[in-house]
């Protein structure tokens, strides 16, 4: 919801009624990930995409649907055997959708979910799709670390619902839980989708350079919050890095070690360090490698450079295992030369670090193209 949540507040301020469709569960090779939605405005303008292409128009024609009839609807998308080019998938793949109509009445916590999104707060939205009486479809659970607004149809389901999904929230994961019909963890008959919105995940990029110029540029297009800390004055500025969300003039291990203390490093944190330069990168490498939870840690240089590299780390006494977290030389394979084609193979080394991919061409494979980083349903 998060791409779209800016068009959708449009119709929300207006004061009228759009048509949301979300993905809310993948199977095979869908090409969108759960949470992907469109909004249908009701001038009949589109924003978003749940396929790639595949089934917009059906899915277009759905989401009218439930804002004329007031009445949410589950639908499930999929190749069939008989035609593979009729309304699906023809990747092969099997998509849920759940399509409602959204406004000041059906969801009026929607401008405090942007807030919170807005201001890196998390948050989770927890919608019931399925249900034997179908008056708790559609109904929903807002989500913070200490805070629950709404309601599913009991304080039963409530409760244990809240419980849940603050476990995912923490995670930041988007799942489909089961329940019985009044929030029975052993029971069936009672799904809730849960859109996790947790802080956009943060890369912290060392050494105002050109290259990470481009690499905020490629990291912005991914998501992150990105972060370029320098003790050079001259070169940390704004303006040489205008994709960046924030530059820091900072020694770059003390500006680490003061987040840490912060709690603003988790397990998505992303860390390059690309300053070359040993009074820099190995500080701030020895508090890096010695963090507790950390996606990644990368830094820059040739291959004699990381081997004097390593001999320094381990002179401050850093153990094999936290030297073998590093990443050097940073980045792919791909023969990258340009300060752009840089950016491109180090976020490509991060996004398969993430998802768990090989980084081979895939015209060379015969598994399945998409990686799963967690199963997308859960049993509760």
């Amino acid at each position: 919801m998060r791409d779209v949540l800016e068009d959708l507040l449009a119709v929300w301020h207006a004061g009228g009624t759009a048509g949301l469709a979300t993905v809310v569960r993948t199977m095979k090779s869908a090409p969108r990930a759960a949470g992907a939605a469109m909004v249908v405005a009701p001038d009949g303008s589109v924003a978003g995409s749940v396929s790639g292409g595949c089934v917009e128009a059906a899915v277009y024609d759905l989401a009218g649907e439930v804002v004329q009839t007031g009445r949410p609807r589950h639908q499930r998308y999929g190749i069939t055997d008989d035609d593979a080019f009729a309304v699906g998938l023809t990747c092969g793949g099997i998509i849920d959708i759940f399509a409602e109509p959204v406004s000041r009445e059906t969801f009026p916590q929607l401008e405090a979910v942007a807030d919170d999104i807005a201001s890196h707060r998390p948050v989770a939205v927890a919608t019931v799709i399925a249900h034997p009486d179908v008056e708790w479809i559609g109904r929903r659970l807002v989500v913070g670390e200490a805070s629950a607004d709404g309601s599913l149809g009991s304080s039963r389901a409530d409760d244990a619902v809240a419980d849940d999904v603050r476990g995912l929230l923490a995670a930041g994961r988007t799942a489909v839980l089961t329940y019985g019909p009044d929030g029975q963890r052993q029971g069936e008959g009672m799904e809730v989708f849960v859109c996790s919105h947790a802080p956009r995940p943060r890369m912290i990029v060392f050494g105002a350079i050109d290259f990470a110029s481009a690499l905020t540029r490629q990291a912005a297009l991914l998501g992150y919050r990105v972060t370029v800390c320098d003790a050079r004055p001259v070169f940390a500025t704004p303006a040489r890095f205008p994709a960046a969300d924030e530059v820091v003039v900072d020694w770059p291990h003390r500006y680490l070690a003061g987040q840490q203390e912060l709690g603003t490093i988790d397990a998505r944190t992303v860390i390059c360090v690309l300053t070359h330069d040993p009074k820099f990168d190995v500080p701030v490498l020895a508090v890096a490698l010695r963090l507790p939870h950390v996606g990644y840690v990368g830094a820059m240089g040739s291959r004699q450079t990381h081997l004097d590299r390593l001999d320094r780390l381990r002179e401050e006494g850093l153990s094999d295992a936290e030297t073998a977290r590093l990443s050097s030389p940073i980045g792919l394979d791909l023969g990258a030369r340009t300060p752009e084609e840089t950016a491109v193979s180090i976020t490509a080394e991060i996004i398969a670090r993430r998802w768990g991919g090989g980084g081979r061409p895939l015209a060379e494979l015969d598994s399945r193209i998409h990686h799963d980083g967690a199963d997308a349903d859960l049993r509760r």
